[in-house]
């Protein structure tokens, strides 16, 4: 079972609809030791980074325990930018920590125009599982305004107005900025690229 976050940031509808596309069972925590019975972890979003004070706390501390334990967590969007460890949009709000780096306001340089919303494709920056069997060049669809910064762990780059981290990875983590529930037959192969290997994961005993 894959635990979808709801913290009010954004209607989980699109995403819960294309997990279940790819063969996900899916269901909403409602607090945090739901957690425990959650084979993998999804944190989506959309908007201001200030919506992820909602995740501090019990619920912070128990996403960290599922990522300590070796099971999958997948960040989309602002889910994504959470992983960091925080965003000049909301400097008083803490992210996960779990990638190294802050999030900050992409520069808007002609014809380029921000917030960057629409399709733009990825460029491949490194071989890594989710992203198997996607191209360099794929077309993804984008809304946000700020963006994580280019890491050792970024698996695609993306540029609009300036280059920006794409998708992340390391382990069992990873995120990608752009929506793959709005991104089309591409986007549902990285969701089927995450679900694949959650079968080998036991909440019982913490996966493999």
């Amino acid at each position: 079972m894959i635990a979808l976050i709801d913290y009010g940031a954004g209607n989980l509808t699109s995403v819960r609809k294309a997990l279940a596309a790819v063969g996900a069972r899916v269901f909403t925590p409602m607090a945090p030791g739901d957690l425990g019975r959650a084979a993998a972890i999804v944190v989506p979003g959309v908007g201001h980074f200030g919506a992820t004070r909602a995740l501090a706390g019990p619920w912070k501390r128990a996403i960290l325990d599922h990522v300590e334990r070796g099971r999958p967590l997948l960040g989309i969007c602002l889910g994504m930018q959470w992983l960091f460890e925080g965003s000049e949009e909301a400097p008083d709000v803490e992210g996960l920590g779990v990638f190294a780096g802050r999030c900050r306001r992409l520069e808007a340089r002609a014809p380029d125009k921000i917030p960057h919303v629409g399709w733009n494709a990825i460029r491949v920056a490194q071989p890594v599982a989710l992203l198997e069997g996607v191209a360099s060049d794929t077309q993804m669809y984008f809304t946000h305004s700020f963006a994580g910064p280019i890491t050792p762990e970024a698996a695609a780059v993306t540029t609009h107005g300036e280059p920006f981290a794409a998708a992340v990875a390391r382990g069992r983590v990873a995120g990608v900025q752009f929506h793959p529930e709005k991104s089309g037959d591409a986007g549902l192969r990285i969701l089927r690229n995450f679900v694949g290997p959650i079968d080998s994961v036991n909440p019982d005993d913490g996966g493999a």
